[in-house]
């Protein structure tokens, strides 16, 4: 090869490597606010949650964004903040949008959500990504507010749509006693009468004794009963639940938030490529990918999705193609997902799972929708009042 022939060669290769020839830098700004309330002590010896929980699941978006980004001419940031409290993450977001930011991923309590979207332009775009609380998708939505991270209904119904199938339909329902225990008990009495289930006992948790020590004499006397076929626990902390199985009064099977659990993702899950995305989060955050990544990385990739098509980051722009039908993300689950149009929730299947293996994937052949069967589970639009889309 001749001199020129090299300089031209290597001049060609410099151009392609800095990104598309005549394609204008278009960046892409993601402002991510997390703030996790501390649950204080618990009674048995689980293992905590990483603090970093969703953050990193971001951040393999953001990683993700930018690997075709960088052929078509477009930067993604990330723009993360982690507080301490309400106040701090109502601050940290005035901040971001009063700094042009338009674009957000919020891992946060419902009533912090809540305020976030009494302070936002009608220009930004927030997707939730923490709070699984059903009244943000039935009676306090917001057009411009969207979900990532399943609902409490939506978890529930996965499990009420198992336990319909295998026929185990009398159930033995235990109540811990936060607001989010009570939260989810709700949502799973929803379920159940959904699915013709029916809950022959349902008792409140009220002790505050060690059960490292006492759980085999404690949990058999407060699980009597005749006869049922299930115990469901309602334990979202994990004072209690962790102590249930195999201390119960029947040799029964235990499901909930214990045991069996429905949850948005799972180390377990491995079919449909989701392997290949366990192993670069692990390479990223050297730990398994829970639930609050997988929220969080799905709305920064919904983000991307949508960009790349659009080729401009504004975020009303984002919004509405979302709702089309060009919008689906592959998102490892073995379905592409898409938005409700009525509540902005995430469509996406359920897996459910023990620690060690995943069990199943709801929802389940036989649970028939006029539209599509993943709107079997949560609230369904005759069921909310909520129409973000007029």
């Amino acid at each position: 090869m001749s001199l020129l022939s090299r300089t031209a060669a290597a001049t060609l290769l410099t151009m392609l490597s800095a990104g598309p020839l005549y394609a204008e830098a278009l960046d892409v700004r993601i402002g991510y606010l997390q703030w996790v309330p501390d649950k204080g002590p618990v009674l048995s010896n689980i293992i905590p949650e990483p603090e970093d929980a969703g953050l990193r699941g971001a951040e393999l978006g953001l990683a993700d964004n930018q690997t075709t980004g960088r052929f078509l001419g477009q930067n993604y940031k990330l723009e993360s903040e982690v507080v301490d409290s309400h106040e701090e993450a109502l601050g940290a977001f005035e901040l971001m949008q009063t700094s042009g930011t338009q674009l957000f991923v919020v891992n946060a309590p419902a009533q912090t959500v809540q305020a976030i979207m009494g302070m936002a332009s009608e220009n930004a775009l927030i997707f939730n990504a923490g709070a699984k609380d059903d009244q943000l998708r039935t009676d306090q939505c917001h057009p411009n507010l969207l979900h990532t991270v399943p609902s409490y209904a939506m978890l529930t119904d996965s499990l009420g749509q198992w336990l319909n199938m295998r026929r185990w339909n009398n159930l033995f329902l235990i109540t811990g006693p936060t607001d989010e225990d009570k939260a989810w008990a709700d949502a799973f009495r929803r379920s159940a009468n959904r699915f013709g289930l029916k809950i022959v006992q349902d008792k409140p948790w009220t002790f505050d004794a060690d059960l490292r020590r006492t759980a085999a004499k404690e949990l058999p006397a407060f699980t009597q009963a005749r006869n049922y076929d299930a115990v469901v626990v309602a334990d979202v902390r994990g004072d209690f639940g962790e102590y249930v199985p195999f201390n119960t009064w029947l040799p029964r099977p235990v499901v909930g938030t214990q045991g069996m659990v429905p949850v948005t993702w799972h180390r377990v899950v491995e079919a449909w490529g989701a392997a290949q995305l366990q192993n670069r989060f692990r390479a990223l955050a050297e730990r398994d990918m829970n639930g609050e990544d997988y929220a969080a990385w799905a709305a920064v990739r919904a983000i991307g999705t949508a960009v790349t098509d659009l080729k401009a980051a504004d975020a009303n722009e984002i919004r509405d193609f979302l709702f089309t039908d060009k919008f689906q993300l592959a998102a490892f689950k073995g379905r592409s997902l898409s938005f409700r149009d009525w509540n902005g929730q995430l469509r996406q299947p359920i897996p459910l799972v023990h620690p060690r293996s995943l069990v199943a994937q709801a929802p389940f052949e036989g649970f028939l929708h006029p539209n599509t069967e993943m709107d079997t589970l949560g609230f369904d639009k005759p069921e909310s009042q909520c129409r973000i889309n007029g």
